[in-house]
């Protein structure tokens, strides 16, 4: 949904995963010529901006090398009936993107478009309600009603990378915080509970404050 989001803005999207280029043949097919499939150490290489979109695990051997320097994205969110447990982050001690940020010592990590859902609503009342929220909750600039969300990272220069990013698909922008509290926005959280319906920025805002850590 992300990359058909970036295709549909003007950008050129590589896509990998951990097998090899044409088992993305499916994917990609209804998407057009501006998406191309890699070996994910290409795609790196070549890539202005990276998004994981797949969770943490720690075994998982990550392109360190050809990510370095480079703005990374990740929508991953802490789920461990998904994802099992890691003790570390049950005790608060570090965050999952904590953990993404050791695997990719030299890129610049930021937890983004990870509140936003990817799927229609489950019950279908207007037309429209079918639709991705990434789509479905999407406005222009400075529209009154517009959805705000949140990037987390150890890295200023992340920041605004996000913000355009955000703005281009249709979204404002709440600079939250480091990594360390990026379990705010995370599953069972406020801000979660609201992504479905969206939220403005002081919603945003105030949702995030509210948070506790037993929502992690």
């Amino acid at each position: 949904m992300l990359a058909r989001a970036f295709l549909d803005v003007g950008y050129r999207v590589a896509i990998a995963n951990s097998r090899h280029p044409r088992t993305l043949r499916d994917v990609i097919a209804p998407l057009g010529p501006r998406i191309v499939p890699l070996w994910a150490t290409d795609a790196a290489a070549q890539a202005d901006v990276a998004i994981l979109a797949f969770p943490y695990a720690p075994h998982h051997t990550l392109p360190a090398a050809e990510l370095a320097g480079k703005v990374v994205l990740d929508n991953n969110n802490y789920m461990p009936w998904r994802d099992g447990n890691f003790p570390t982050v049950d005790s608060g001690a570090v965050t999952v993107h904590e953990l993404r940020q050791a695997q990719l010592p030299g890129a610049k990590l930021a937890k983004a478009f990870s509140h936003i859902q990817f799927h229609g609503l489950q019950h279908v009342r207007k037309p429209g309600d079918e639709l991705p929220a990434l789509v479905r909750l999407a406005r222009p600039t400075g529209a009154a009603d517009r959805v705000a969300l949140s990037v987390w990272s150890d890295f200023p220069e992340t920041l605004p990378v996000v913000t355009r990013l955000y703005d281009e698909l249709g979204f404002d922008t709440v600079v939250a915080g480091p990594l360390s509290e990026s379990w705010r926005v995370g599953p069972g959280t406020p801000a979660w509970n609201a992504s479905l319906v969206g939220q403005s920025h002081a919603d945003l805002v105030s949702n995030i404050r509210a948070a506790h850590r037993h929502h992690q």
